[in-house]
């Protein structure tokens, strides 16, 4: 049996398609990729309220990397989008263990300003220079 796309595309080559499917291995790839983005993309619709495509132009927007750390590219694994609990405002992409950072100090700022200041200003080294 041979794949349906090759003979659609006018393929003279005959790649087999095997169990379970109509498809060869190639085209099998290409119609899981395509399944995967557009179920992406409902479901940032639906969860969301992203329309089509703002997830791909807020991951531009971004430089195409976490908003965050500013490292993960989501190549691996996509940016999760992050949003705010109280409003459901979409404030935009971050990596796992930034949207986890966000997520476990309650989306105040101000603890993540006093962490800052904590990694740049220890208070052993205060203490050291104290004395």
């Amino acid at each position: 049996m041979s794949c349906k796309d090759c003979e659609a595309e006018g393929m003279v080559t005959r790649r087999p398609a095997p169990y379970p499917g109509p498809r060869c291995a190639t085209h099998h790839r290409q119609v899981v990729k395509v399944r995967r983005e557009r179920g992406h993309e409902r479901n940032v619709r639906l969860v969301y309220g992203l329309g089509d495509g703002e997830y791909g132009r807020l991951y531009a927007f971004q430089g195409g990397r976490c908003a965050g750390c500013r490292r993960a590219t989501g190549v691996t694994k996509r940016l999760a989008v992050d949003h705010s609990h109280a409003t459901g405002e979409v404030r935009g992409l971050l990596c796992g263990p930034c949207n986890r950072i966000v997520g476990w100090f309650r989306d105040d700022p101000a603890t993540l300003l006093r962490l800052a200041d904590y990694l740049t200003n220890p208070p052993a080294r205060l203490m050291r220079e104290a004395s």
